[in-house]
């Protein structure tokens, strides 16, 4: 498998280079965020290990601009822990968020995980039988490709995140099932260390603009004062 790692810091680079390559990984770097967008779109890397504070802009930045394109998965390197600077960078779509200084033993068991889960998840979907086409499904707008990781409203392919995808595939999953947000964060963030429950609200709001963004007033999620969210497509 091929990793980016990006961070300006020559150290930290050849210490991870070092690491991944002696587990047998594959290692491209570099030190800026644009150089990381453009490596980005050249190759489809297995996983990006990501500094927040490059010379040119922030990791934040870089994220989002991976995010338009690439599911691919992101952790963040920095050296703020801060829990707002968590928030922030989980729900831009990073997999996970490391404080320097880090162990990179941990740091490739999170890796590993995070790979592991990746690897599930298309194998589960991968292997699920479609069923848009059938005549016994109840009709909807929607269209989860599950292989694809991707899903669409009347025809047109939404802009999701990773997380979103996740989201919405799982209210799509059972309509009108009432899922808690703490079923949510074990079924979608269970991963992904310190996220709260907020995250989910998040989520659900960007979720709703897209999908209004897409068809003008629609608005299929439902809320649950005290329960949770439910899907009626």
């Amino acid at each position: 498998m091929e990793i980016l790692i990006v961070d300006d810091e020559a150290a930290i680079a050849d210490t991870l280079v070092y690491a991944f390559s002696a587990d047998g990984f594959s290692c491209d770097r570099c030190a800026l965020g644009q150089e990381a967008v453009a490596m980005a779109r050249r190759k489809d890397y297995a996983l990006i290990i990501l500094d927040v504070g490059l010379p040119d802009m922030s990791g934040f930045d870089v994220c989002r601009e991976l995010r338009r394109h690439s599911g691919v998965p992101v952790i963040f390197l920095t050296a703020r822990a801060e829990e707002v600077d968590r928030i922030v960078g989980l729900e831009l779509g990073a997999d996970d968020y490391v404080t320097k200084p880090f162990s990179p033993r941990e740091l490739l068991s999170r890796v590993r995980a995070i790979l592991r889960r990746v690897t599930h998840l298309h194998a589960a979907q991968s292997a699920r039988p479609e069923t848009a086409d059938s005549a016994s499904e109840p009709e909807t707008p929607f269209h989860v490709d599950h292989a694809g990781l991707r899903i669409a409203l009347a025809g047109q392919w939404l802009n999701l995140t990773r997380y979103e995808y996740l989201l919405l595939a799982c209210l799509l999953e059972h309509p009108g099932w009432v899922f808690s947000r703490a079923t949510l964060m074990e079924k979608i963030w269970k991963d992904a260390e310190e996220t709260e429950d907020r995250t989910v609200d998040t989520h659900i709001k960007t979720l709703r603009a897209k999908l209004r963004l897409a068809r003008p007033g629609y608005d299929p999620i439902v809320t649950h004062r005290g329960l949770g969210y439910s899907i009626n497509p």
